[in-house]
């Protein structure tokens, strides 16, 4: 079966704000980190703002733009595989650039003190420990792919402009989420031990290679386009997604800073003084 609508081959006076879009919700983070980041240095010039943090955040812009604009996003539209690169790009690559930015701790370091201790005490809220639990995470990331791809919705979304940018919305944001759960370094409410980060990423790596297995295989899947852009989106997700949550996997290594236990060292005990024996 053939895939996309005609809808995707809009005329011409429509290309420019289908790049223009995209780009200002690109450009906007970008630049109001940068500037933060500035403000941030001045205001304290010792402890400043890491450079590395900088990279990392317009890093996963420069990712993001990838996903979105041109020419990923017009192959996208007619191609499963660019579909599926497209979703790597938005869903998982980029979201790990912006989290290691540690956009949350910037914030708080150039807001006042009063909404600082607003913020924090909202990312201490039950809603909020909810939403940032890993289950949580993992049914948003994870669940949406087994819905999108073995039901109707993704020849919805392929037919829809608005559902196609409001999946793309999901993706950026359950993957913000996801990667801001398990390696992120701004604080998190209730964050579990890394033990149970990592069963967490283990049961995402298996969930992704099953559901690109069947995917491959032809089973159960509800998707319009040709077969051989389905196994060649497919191995994108495999391989792809492989790459993407070793990455998270070093990056939750290296953002973990376990407690060290202070033991003082025992004082050296006095020996006891023997009773000198009475002289008869």
């Amino acid at each position: 079966m053939t895939g996309h609508p005609a809808h995707h081959h809009q005329e011409t006076s429509d290309l420019p704000l289908d790049v223009a879009v995209p780009a200002v919700f690109v450009v906007l983070p970008a630049v109001g980190y940068v500037l933060l980041a500035a403000r941030a240095r001045r205001r304290n010039v010792q402890a400043g703002w890491s450079r590395w943090r900088t990279g990392w955040f317009l890093a996963g812009c420069v990712l993001l733009a990838a996903g979105v604009l041109p020419p990923l996003a017009p192959w996208a539209y007619d191609d499963f595989r660019g579909h599926m690169l497209q979703h790597l790009l938005i869903g998982m690559y980029a979201p790990l650039g912006l989290v290691l930015g540690a956009p949350v701790t910037l914030l708080l370091r150039n807001l006042p003190a009063g909404q600082g201790r607003r913020l924090t005490s909202l990312l201490q809220r039950r809603p909020v420990q909810v939403l940032a639990n890993p289950v949580t995470t993992l049914v948003l990331g994870v669940g949406t792919l087994a819905v999108l791809y073995f039901t109707p919705l993704y020849n919805a979304t392929s037919a829809n402009t608005g559902l196609h940018w409001l999946l793309h919305t999901h993706f950026l944001l359950a993957g913000c989420l996801f990667a801001y759960v398990l390696a992120g370094p701004d604080p998190a409410p209730a964050r579990p031990s890394v033990p149970v980060r990592l069963v967490v990423l283990g049961v995402a790596i298996a969930a992704h290679a099953v559901i690109s297995q069947l995917m491959y295989g032809g089973f159960g899947i509800n998707i319009h386009v040709p077969v051989d852009q389905v196994q060649g989106g497919a191995q994108i997700m495999y391989y792809g997604g492989d790459i993407a949550e070793l990455l998270l996997a070093v990056a939750l290594i290296a953002t973990w800073r376990p407690e060290h236990t202070r033991c003082r060292a025992p004082s050296p005990q006095r020996r006891p003084k023997t009773a000198r024996p009475a002289i008869p």
